[in-house]
């Protein structure tokens, strides 16, 4: 490691390479602690991150990619290996109106990018409440979901091509901006998802849609799980496919993130079984908001819905939004445990309501908030107050009922090394033997990310 220490202080300025103490300091993330890495790089270009690359390759020692560190997985660890931040490649390099496309560096903020693409009148369908630190190499490496799926799918769907860097620092120039390109295998493809295991995301080109004229925001309350799936349906038709988000919160998520010392006050009164964050996005801003009020009162009337609460305003849009994306409460009562999982829809209220049985035996003090974009299937359970000795525990709990389910251990946070021991809940030994395949033909040596998804 002193070695690559040296030869990092040639390629980088003393600013941009951190070690001791410093590499220490910036090992963390909400969810805790990212190890000890030997060092920390942060180049400014594609170009120095090959470089950097190279050398770590050359030296043997081990790379981890870091973007805004959000993720629930553990795929930041860094513990004894050199941690790559991207956090420096931050740019919107370019933004083409006429093709509905934009060019940018991966450690980029997707509110970055999002607000760069309103500003040219264009729209960045990616939502997620860590919009402000999240950012586009990391979302691409781990095929970060969101808020928007329903409408627009996960991230793999708003990318047509990536610059990536490989494990021995090649740099490969995969920056497509065609929407029809099919020219022998979708390179971008082995690297979305892939968790920075087979290559560093460096700049990655992004499909961009028409912006919203017309935005619709509601809370809406429900009384029974069963009224979920139906109230789903009969919105997304009722608003001609433009129903672009479907939260819902179960009622201690509510609580939490509507009573003090929480900010957020509710919109529609507490006691309901369910809430829904529903959200519309159209065209037609003289007629859509009115189509949207006429839907929700003829819920209202026919009694799908207990009660509902419209934003008027972009503001009052905004703090509704707040509440949902306010995960920072379940940290309240000591360092909690997030889950991010998806199974069918009909099978959701029986799989809570084990888990929560199970958990509630095992640690009764120990609260369960869940929440989640129902509409595509996924839930996020965080548990509070987690023993320091329970992890292992809580994560079969949660996890192994899911199996038999159909349903899958990572939603939209991918496998990390918090989950790796896991995959084979969710997908067939065939599969994880040529994921290894993979692997070992891009990086034999185990260079990129080490331990992470298959070892």
């Amino acid at each position: 490691m002193p070695d690559l220490v040296r030869r990092l202080e040639t390629l980088l300025p003393p600013a941009d390479l951190l070690t001791g103490p410093a590499a220490a300091e910036a090992a963390f993330s909400f969810w805790g602690s990212l190890g000890t890495p030997l060092a920390v790089a942060r180049p400014r270009t594609p170009e120095q991150v090959a470089d950097v690359v190279r050398a770590a390759a050359e030296a043997g020692v081990p790379v981890v990619p870091w973007g805004g560190r959000t993720g629930l997985a553990g795929g930041a660890y860094a513990e004894g290996a050199l941690a790559l931040s991207l956090e420096r490649l931050d740019a919107v390099e370019e933004i083409d109106a006429d093709e509905s496309l934009m060019v940018v560096q991966a450690g980029c903020p997707l509110a970055k990018a999002c607000d760069a693409a309103e500003a040219a009148g264009l729209f960045l369908p990616l939502d997620l409440g860590a919009r402000g630190s999240a950012t586009i190499g990391g979302m691409v490496s781990t095929n970060a979901g969101g808020n928007r799926v329903l409408r627009y799918g996960m991230t793999r769907d708003q990318v047509l091509g990536l610059e990536v860097v490989l494990p021995d620092g090649t740099l490969v120039p995969g920056l497509n901006r065609l929407l029809k390109n099919n020219t022998g295998y979708d390179l971008k493809q082995l690297f979305i998802g892939a968790e920075g295991t087979l290559g560093v995301v460096t700049r990655a080109v992004l499909r961009l849609r028409p912006r919203p004229a017309a935005r619709g925001t509601a809370f809406l309350a429900v009384d029974s799980f069963e009224a979920l799936p139906k109230l789903l349906r009969r919105l997304d038709a009722d608003f001609g496919g433009l129903l672009s988000a479907f939260e819902v919160m179960w009622p201690g998520f509510y609580e939490l993130v509507t009573t003090p010392p929480a900010q957020g006050r509710p919109p529609v009164p507490a006691g309901h079984a369910f809430y829904v964050l529903a959200e519309m996005l159209g065209g037609d801003p003289e007629h859509d908001p009115a189509r949207f009020e006429a839907a929700l009162t003829g819920l209202l009337e026919e009694g799908l819905i207990a009660d509902a609460a419209i934003a008027r305003s972009h503001a009052e849009a905004d703090r509704m939004w707040a509440l949902r994306d306010d995960v920072m409460q379940t940290g309240r009562f000591g360092p909690p445990a997030a889950f991010d999982v998806s199974l069918p829809i009909r099978h959701m209220p029986a799989y809570v309501e084990g888990v929560r049985a199970e958990l509630a035996a095992r640690w009764p003090d120990s609260p369960l908030w869940v929440f989640g974009h129902l509409g595509d299937g996924n839930l996020h359970l965080i548990v509070g107050a987690v023993p320091a000795d329970a992890h292992a525990e809580i994560d079969r709990i949660v996890h192994e009922p899911l199996a038999p389910l159909g349903g899958s251990v990572s939603a939209e946070h991918g496998i990390g090394l918090r989950k790796r021991e896991l995959l084979g809940l969710s997908r067939a030994p065939a599969e994880i033997a040529l994921m290894r395949t993979l692997k070992g033909a891009l990086d034999p040596r185990g260079q990129l990310n080490p331990g992470k998804i298959v070892g």
